[in-house]
């Protein structure tokens, strides 16, 4: 699959109607990129986002009720995300929750190209990463792109999976493999009745938790601690034990 050939599916939150209409331009004018929507409350953005699938999300930071930077800490499997701000003080917090860029308004097309670009790459090496090399679906392991070579991971082997940047470490009882991927693709292709998201930035092995302590799971003697948004879909996880 070629970058040329991976179309994002968009959808666009920001409370103000003409912002939102700029930016639905802008991906009209995008050939691989779809929009699916748009949505000038972000609490109903939200209830979309909790069980719609998107690839690409254009998210307004400044917003009444939930901020763009609330509305992403509520999602426990968010699309990549482009910010988009009246400000250029969001650096840190972009950086912090992964986005793929933010965009300061007045949003210019140029300008947006380049982001809208940034993230077919980046979805484009997620799926290589884990594209074309599945086991069979009822199979004990999967392939992932560790540079350039496909290395064989064994479910029962993984400890717990963490997001580092545009990277995610998954941890083995043997190594450390460094996958340029997202959570989400890593949700998606581990099988989800043996590992659960505790965190935004961790995927554990559900049987390698050896206790939980304190919102925190222990596996194999690391604490890792377990975020509001994903306690109670852990603790009825690990009920059913």
């Amino acid at each position: 699959m070629s970058s040329s050939d991976l179309s994002l599916r968009c959808l666009v939150v920001d409370d103000d109607p003409l912002s939102v209409q700029v930016v639905l331009n802008c991906i009209a004018n995008t050939p691989f990129l779809t929009a699916v929507g748009s949505y000038n409350n972000p609490v109903e953005a939200a209830e979309f986002l909790r069980t719609q699938s998107v690839d690409l999300l254009f998210l307004d930071v400044e917003m009444p009720l939930l901020s763009g930077i609330d509305l992403l800490r509520t999602l426990q499997n968010p699309p990549l995300t482009v910010l988009i701000t009246s400000s250029k003080d969001y650096a840190v917090q972009a950086f912090e929750y992964a986005v793929v860029d933010y965009l300061v308004k007045p949003v210019s097309y140029p300008r947006f190209l380049q982001a809208a670009q940034k993230a077919q790459e980046l979805a484009q090496r997620q799926a290589v990463a884990f594209d074309g090399h599945d086991a069979p679906a009822d199979a004990n392991f999967t392939f992932v792109k560790v540079d350039n070579k496909l290395v064989r991971v064994g479910f029962d082997e993984v400890r717990y999976v963490e997001a580092l940047g545009d990277y995610v470490h998954i941890v083995t009882d043997s190594s450390k493999l460094i996958v340029y991927s997202t959570m989400k693709a890593v949700e998606e292709k581990f099988p989800n009745n043996r590992f659960v998201r505790v965190h935004r930035s961790f995927i554990v092995n559900l049987n390698r938790i050896q206790a939980v302590e304190d919102n925190a799971v222990v596996v194999e003697g690391k604490h890792i601690t377990v975020g509001q948004t994903y306690l109670r879909d852990v603790m009825q996880r690990l009920n059913k034990f």
